[in-house]
């Protein structure tokens, strides 16, 4: 599908950490089934990942199922990971060699096409860490020597959509890589989402107060934006976000979010996407 201009906008939701655990994962096959998402993205480092993945091949390819970067979710001492500001310094004072970063793009995008027998429809990275310096380029010669220039997945940009830029996490985060790897991959010609939201500080206490969220980040979001989410269908144990999971599910799963979607005149895309 290509976004065209229209009276309604149609916008991607995409829910990250698929595989972290099943009931992620089960959110995740239920969001779908409602048509209330677009995409997961998969942390193919997952010791589940193996369990995980054939429950996503019936659900394409209405669902977009991407590749989630991992370099600091260790699955309880399973994955060699880092703190999320460790790897910030070694990315901007260049620690990490690029045959190092090549590896690890090489190998979580090996064990993803070997449990979906695909290449990844996107690419994107836990907190974000695929927009790093040097991450981000060996991203990128890792896709384009890897897959013709057909066949390459779309890549999630950070930049903020609108005015959501405002958001002090959203700027950081934009900061910190977003601008300047969506300036990057728009010169090497690699598609992605047009503005970006769903970031705030994984802080409220119900749906309803959720809800008023979604219902900040809707009004700037253009067709072909891409809003993130993290939901799970209970509390999974030991997570750094539990208590938030099961708050975002009920509220995506609601009438309150198809009506806000409509009142905004918006509606969540399903199915291929070729072209932003």
């Amino acid at each position: 599908m290509s976004y065209t201009a229209s009276t309604s906008r149609s916008i991607m939701l995409c829910a990250d950490d698929y595989a972290l655990h099943p009931l992620v994962d089960d959110a995740v096959q239920q969001l779908a089934r409602a048509g209330r998402l677009s995409a997961t993205s998969c942390m193919s480092t997952s010791p589940h990942w193996l369990q995980a993945a054939p429950a996503l091949k019936p659900l394409r390819p209405l669902l977009s199922v991407g590749l989630h970067f991992n370099l600091t979710e260790g699955h309880g001492g399973q994955h060699a990971a880092q703190a999320l500001g460790q790897v910030i310094r070694q990315a901007y004072s260049h620690q990490i060699s690029a045959a190092q970063m090549r590896t690890a793009w090489r190998e979580q995008l090996d064990a993803f096409e070997q449990a979906m027998g695909t290449p990844p429809d996107f690419i994107d990275g836990h907190q974000h860490v695929h927009q790093l310096p040097g991450l981000r380029t060996a991203m990128l010669k890792e896709m384009q020597s890897r897959y013709s220039a057909h066949e390459r997945p779309w890549v999630r940009s950070t930049a903020p959509a609108a005015g959501l830029w405002r958001s002090p996490k959203a700027a950081i985060i934009a900061l910190l890589g977003g601008w300047a790897a969506t300036r990057q991959l728009r010169k090497a010609a690699i598609p992605m989402n047009k503005g970006f939201g769903g970031v705030y500080g994984f802080d409220a206490p119900d749906a309803a107060t959720y809800g008023a969220q979604m219902a900040g980040w809707l009004p700037h979001m253009a067709n072909g934006g891409l809003l993130m989410c993290h939901p799970a269908s209970g509390i999974v144990k030991g997570d750094a976000i539990a208590q938030q999971r099961p708050v975002e599910f009920e509220y995506l799963m609601s009438d309150a979010f198809g009506a806000l979607l409509e009142r905004n005149h918006c509606r969540i895309h399903q199915g291929p996407v070729k072209n932003f």
